[in-house]
C-alpha cells in the first residue's frame, strides 16, 4: 500500500475561462446516456519527463487553459437540477465556477523510479485529487487537474473527469487540446462553436412504447431508492477493490499468444478479444473455484461506436461506444479455447445500446420526479472496455509527448472490469490492459496470466 505521505505540499486554486459564458450557452443538457454513466469516473495520468517540462511554472500550465476553457466551457459547471427536489433532471449550469487546480510534489521519487518500484497500478490514484459529486452536488468541480512534480524535475498530469460529460473519448480529447494550445504552430484556436453537444439519436422514437418488455442485461439496475445528490456508489463485497496493470508489448506478434494469432484467419479478431478472451477464461477458473460463486458466462462489453472518427472533433458526451453482452455458448468458459472464445466476442456482440437508452426514455416519460441509476463497469457482469483507440498519448507539452499515460474508471461494481488501451508510441502493438477486481481475485489472477501466458 502506496503512503499518501509520498505527495506533499498540496494547494488548491481555479482557472475560469478567459471570457464570460453568454446567456446562450448558460446550461449543458445532459442525455440520458449521460446520466446512465453518473456514477462513474475517468481519471488519467500522463508523465513527463525533466526535459518536457523544465522551466515551466505553475503559471505557465494555467496560461493556457483560459482559451482552452473558451472551448471547453460546460465542464467549468456545477450540477443544478430543474426542479426542486431529488427527482428534477439535472443539467449543467455553466456559471464559468471553473476546474479545480491541484497543485503537489513528490520530493522523495524520480518518474522512473515512480514507474518502477511501484507494484501494479492502484498508486497512480495518489496523482489524481478525486471528489465525487455528492452531498454538495452543486458546487463539487466536474474536473480536477492536478500537476505533481517529482524530484527529477519531472511532472504528471492527473486528470478526474465526471463521467456524466463524456466517454474517455471525449475526456482524452479535452485534455490534449489543452496541451496543442501551448506552443505554436500547434496553437490552433478553435471557435466555440466547434464543440458539438450530444444529441438522442433520432432512430430512439421510433422503437418507444409504454413498457419495457425486457431490461437490458448489460448494465445493473440499483436496487435500492433513488441515489439523490450523492452520485457514488460502494462495492458490497467484504473484499476491498483493486487495480492491477498489465504491460503487454507487442501482444499478437508474441510467442505466448502465437497460437491464436498465427491462426486467426478471421480479421474481425483484434487484440481486445485475445485478451479478453485469456482473461475471461482464467477469472471463469478462479471464481468457479470459490464457494457458492458461479463462472462468469455472460459478459458486458463497452466497444467502439462504428462510423465515429473524433480526430478533427471537439465532442462531449457519452456517443462513441456501445454497451452490450456476449453470452458464452458453451457450458464451461473456464475450458475453452482461447481461440473460438476471442471469435466469439467479435462476432456474437449483443448490442443493448438502444434498449437502454429506451428503458430511460420510457422511465423519464412516466415519471419526471424518479430517477433510476445504474452501474455500467462491473455492475451486471464482468466488463471489457475497448479503450484501443482512445489517443491517449496526444497530450503534447511543449510539443513532448508524455514518457507513459494511463487511464481508468472509477466506480467499478462487484464483478470487475478489464480496460485495454494502447501502449506508448515504443511499444508497437502492446498494449496497457488495467484490471480492477476484489483484491483477492486478483491476485489469483496475477498468479494465473503469469503461469499460463508469462504476463506480468
Amino acid at each position: 500500500m502506496v503512503s499518501c505521505r509520498l505527495i506533499e505540499e498540496v494547494k488548491l486554486s481555479s482557472v475560469v475561462p478567459a471570457t464570460i459564458t453568454g446567456e446562450d450557452k448558460m446550461s449543458h443538457r445532459l442525455k440520458n446516456m449521460d446520466l446512465l454513466m453518473k456514477v462513474h469516473y475517468i481519471t488519467t495520468v500522463h508523465f513527463f519527463n525533466r526535459e518536457a517540462v523544465e522551466g515551466l511554472s505553475i503559471q505557465d500550465l494555467k496560461k493556457p487553459m483560459f482559451e482552452w476553457l473558451d472551448l471547453y466551457y460546460p465542464i467549468c459547471g456545477r450540477i443544478r437540477r430543474h426542479h426542486d427536489g431529488d427527482g428534477g433532471r439535472p443539467y449543467v449550469k455553466c456559471n464559468d465556477s471553473g476546474v479545480r487546480i491541484v497543485e503537489a510534489s513528490c520530493s522523495s521519487k524520480t518518474v522512473d523510479e515512480w514507474l518502477e518500484s511501484m507494484d501494479g497500478g492502484d498508486h497512480h490514484r495518489l496523482l489524481v485529487y478525486h471528489q465525487p459529486l455528492a452531498h454538495d452536488l452543486g458546487f463539487t468541480p466536474l474536473v480536477f487537474l492536478q500537476f505533481t512534480k517529482f524530484k527529477c524535475g519531472g511532472l504528471c498530469v492527473g486528470m478526474s473527469w465526471a463521467h456524466i460529460l463524456g466517454d474517455a473519448f471525449s475526456a482524452s480529447k479535452c485534455i490534449n487540446t489543452w496541451g496543442n494550445i501551448f506552443m505554436p504552430p500547434n496553437h490552433t484556436t478553435l471557435p466555440p462553436h466547434v464543440l458539438h453537444m450530444t444529441s438522442t439519436s433520432p432512430s430512439i422514437g421510433h422503437h418507444l412504447g409504454t413498457t419495457s418488455t425486457f431490461l437490458p442485461r448489460s448494465v445493473k439496475l440499483l436496487d435500492r431508492p433513488s441515489l439523490g445528490d450523492s452520485w457514488f456508489i460502494t462495492p458490497n463485497n467484504h473484499s476491498k477493490m483493486q487495480m492491477h496493470t498489465f504491460h503487454l508489448k507487442d501482444i499478437m506478434s508474441s510467442s505466448n499468444f502465437m497460437m491464436i494469432s498465427k491462426d486467426h484467419v478471421n480479421k474481425l479478431v483484434e487484440p481486445f478479444h485475445v485478451i479478453s478472451a485469456i482473461i475471461w477464461i482464467s477469472l471463469s477458473k478462479i471464481r468457479g473455484s470459490i464457494s457458492n460463486s458461479l463462472e462468469p458466462n455472460i459478459v458486458t462489453i463497452v466497444a467502439n461506436k462504428k462510423g465515429f472518427d473524433v480526430s478533427d472533433e471537439m465532442i462531449l458526451g457519452n456517443t462513441h461506444q456501445v454497451i452490450g453482452i456476449v453470452e458464452a455458448q458453451s457450458s464451461s468458459v473456464k475450458d475453452a479455447d482461447p481461440l473460438e472464445l476471442a471469435k466469439l466476442i467479435a462476432e456474437k456482440f449483443e448490442d443493448e445500446t438502444i434498449m437502454i437508452e429506451k428503458l430511460l426514455m420510457e422511465k423519464e416519460n412516466h415519471d419526471q420526479n424518479e430517477t433510476i441509476d445504474f452501474v455500467v463497469y462491473g455492475g451486471a457482469n464482468l466488463t471489457f472496455v475497448n479503450f484501443e483507440q482512445v489517443d491517449l498519448y496526444g497530450l503534447r507539452v511543449k510539443r513532448k509527448g508524455p514518457v507513459f499515460a494511463n487511464l481508468s474508471i472509477g466506480g467499478v461494481g462487484d464483478e470487475g472490469a478489464v480496460f485495454v488501451l494502447p501502449s506508448g508510441p515504443e511499444d508497437g502493438c502492446g498494449r496497457i490492459v488495467n484490471v480492477i477486481l476484489p483484491e483477492d481475485q486478483l491476485q489469483d489472477l496475477k498468479t494465473d496470466l503469469q503461469v499460463e501466458w508469462g504476463i506480468f
